[in-house]
């Protein structure tokens, strides 16, 4: 008789766990609201996925029109309207990171839903085992059973029933079901805020670039107003910076020579590259301009060699590794200025757009030493023609020849 009244206990728990209620409520909805949320929900995601598909849809028209005003000649019309539309792709970049992170907030909302509902659920099914068992059960008998079912907290409760020898492995499938399922949806929304929190920074990267953007605007604007928006006057400013920009790459390669020339005939140890690495010469930034870019401005007119780092008019610029300095050229009131420091391991680095320089050529200095202050906003001293804003151009030199600073830096 005793083990035909667990059984029939048993059987009792398994009705409860698979035909229970066929409508759920929870804090007053029944699981067909909570399902015509979730229905709700999808529609808004599915809308949200298509306006993505629209909006690079769009980018792309963007992308083909700059690639062909690349190609042509650079003009000053043409400039500007490649900026223009670089802009313009640029808040697209905005406006689909923000749909995005609508989308994301979407499906953290169905997945904090489908959490909630499992657990009122659980919360549920345990209220009922708890009460068919105080039926069975004499009222003044209180048993372990019991006591465990009453607890508080889910993981007490899974914890405590798979010590129950009596339970049917149905049972225990089915409580394991529901703890997987559990574990999964939290994993999920896990994921879920870290994709928010990534969209988050993506979007504040791409606000960054749009703020870069539009300093190039005001810059060429300035530049309109120094040419009188004349197509010869910017042709001429165009010829000078490219003149000025084959004099510097000569005068780099041939002082560098020179230097590790003067070096080696010194009576001292070899100079070696001891440092940790290269180091960022001003704090770690937007890059607005990549070593041979293939969307830099001027590339018909010269490749560039470097890497353009977003900082301020007037940032401290610090030694990226120890060694001696080889060229110092403050470019006067409209002039290119930069610093060169040549390092072991046939590496050197150069500092351009410096509106003040700290150190003195043949000094030694080591790496993170203040050696000048940036510049490159247009018309001050050491920025240089053309320059599109506040900057430093920094290249890492490998046996004379530009090589990628970003296979460098950390």
């Amino acid at each position: 008789m005793k083990n035909i009244y667990k059984i029939f206990v048993l059987l009792l728990i398994c009705s409860i766990f698979v035909f229970g209620n066929s409508k759920k409520f929870v804090h007053g909805q029944t699981s067909d609201d909570i399902n015509n949320e979730v229905k709700g929900l999808n529609t808004e995601i599915d809308t949200k996925k298509s306006k993505i598909k629209s909006i690079q849809e769009q980018q792309a028209k963007y992308a083909e029109s700059i690639k062909s005003m690349q190609n042509e000649r650079l003009t000053l019309n043409n400039h500007i309207a490649i900026l223009d539309n670089q802009m313009e792709s640029a808040q697209l970049d905005i406006e689909i990171k923000n749909v995005e992170i609508d989308k994301t907030q979407l499906e953290i909302q169905k997945t904090d839903i489908d959490i909630n509902d499992k657990n009122k659920e659980i919360e549920k099914e345990k209220e009922h085992i708890a009460n068919v068992l105080r039926l069975l059960y004499k009222k003044n008998s209180t048993t372990p059973l019991e006591i465990m079912l009453v607890n508080q907290s889910l993981g007490d409760f899974l914890n405590q029933v798979r010590y129950l020898e009596d339970v049917s492995s149905e049972v225990k499938d089915s409580l394991k079901n529901v703890e997987n399922l559990k574990s999964q949806m939290e994993r999920d929304k896990e994921t879920l805020d870290e994709q928010k929190t990534s969209l988050e920074g993506l979007k504040s990267e791409l606000l960054a670039k749009k703020d870069t953007l539009n300093t190039e605007i005001d810059n060429k604007n300035n530049i309109l107003s120094q040419v009188n928006s004349s197509e010869k006057q910017y042709q001429s400013l165009l010829a000078q910076a490219r003149e000025e920009q084959q004099a510097v790459a000569a005068d780099i390669s041939s002082i560098e020579k020179k230097v590790r020339e003067k070096l080696a005939k010194l009576q001292t140890n070899k100079l070696q590259f001891n440092d940790s690495g290269i180091a960022w010469p001003v704090p770690k930034n937007i890059i607005t301009a990549f070593f041979h870019d293939p969307d830099y401005p001027f590339r018909n007119v010269f490749e560039h060699p470097a890497v353009d780092i977003k900082a301020g008019q007037g940032s401290t610029i610090r030694a990226a590794a120890s060694g001696y300095v080889a060229r110092t050229v403050t470019g006067g009131a409209k002039g290119y200025g930069y610093i060169m420091l040549v390092h072991g391991d046939g590496l050197s680095t150069v500092y351009g757009h410096v509106s003040k320089i700290f150190v003195k050529e043949d000094d030694y200095v080591v790496q993170g030493q203040a050696i000048g202050l940036s510049g490159g906003m247009p018309g001050t001293p050491g920025a240089g023609p053309l320059t599109t804003g506040p900057h430093l151009h920094f290249e890492v030199r490998l046996n004379g020849i530009p090589v990628n600073p970003l296979n460098y830096l950390p």
